[in-house]
């Protein structure tokens, strides 16, 4: 019975870091309101698409007001001094549209959305541009395998640490398919991805700026060194939990961080 609780417990903490991870990250869309002609405008701004194609952004005005609002884009590549260039958007109905040129992988643009009527005009982000990296195509498969095994090297460094808790439990087992889970999931499976999405097997440290993979490696040493403790008899329950903290905080930085960035020349 206690065993099972500590699965519960194991899983609520893996879902609820996913759920983090999914909120915080730089390349999931930038969701907010603004207040225009006296109406409250949502938005969901994308700052992730295909390099395959243009990626399209849509604005949904109020209907009270639809007719009397234009919008166009500003935009430019992320990094550069260049000036900005001006792109008008589409109205049908209440809907606003503009495509947003697709870029190499790896490539990003920064943009600004603009809403005017008349003599009054407002941006959606105010003076802070929306930055958006294009990524090449990964197999849908191959991506959800990589989600699959990251999300398992999760649920057991979390149930390893609490095993680690347990005085009735030898966390040892855990600890070796935690290790395992994460070397297949990040260093095999997500250097894979990493390789389709943005044309390199690896962009974290001592190589590039990812966090994403970053962390990924220190999670690896933490339970490198937690498999290290055991070589001589059990894993050292200190180490073990040691192992499981670190992963939990390296959880705690947002997805795709300081990711993959092609640079402009």
């Amino acid at each position: 019975m206690r065993k099972t609780l500590l699965w519960i417990l194991a899983i609520i903490i893996t879902l609820g870091s996913a759920v983090y991870q999914r909120m915080t990250g730089p390349t999931y869309p930038l969701r907010g309101r603004v207040v225009f002609l006296d109406q409250e405008i949502k938005y969901r701004l994308p700052r992730s698409a295909d390099s395959n194609e243009n990626c399209q952004v849509v604005v949904r005005l109020p209907e009270n007001i639809a007719d009397q609002v234009e919008g166009y884009l500003q935009l430019r590549k992320f990094r550069s001094d260049r000036p900005w260039n001006i792109l008008a958007m589409k109205k049908e109905g209440n809907v606003l549209t503009g495509d947003l040129p697709k870029q190499p992988p790896a490539g990003k643009l920064e943009y600004l959305i603009h809403l005017v009527s008349n003599s009054r005009e407002i941006s959606l982000t105010g003076e802070s541009p929306v930055v958006i990296r294009f990524k090449g195509h990964v197999p849908a498969g191959l991506l959800l395998s990589h989600v699959i095994v990251m999300f398992a090297a999760m649920l057991l460094a979390v149930r390893a640490g609490l095993a680690a808790l347990n005085r009735q439990e030898d966390p040892s087992t855990l600890t070796k398919w935690t290790a395992i889970l994460f070397f297949i999931g990040g260093f095999i499976l997500g250097a894979i991805v990493q390789k389709m999405a943005f044309g390199v097997f690896w962009s974290g440290f001592p190589l590039g700026t990812d966090m994403t993979d970053t962390k990924t490696l220190v999670a690896m040493l933490a339970w490198i060194a937690a498999l290290r403790s055991g070589r001589r008899g059990p894993v050292k329950r200190g180490w073990v939990l040691a192992a499981s903290i670190i992963t939990l905080l390296t959880y705690l930085i947002p997805h795709s961080l300081f990711g993959s960035e092609l640079k402009n020349p």
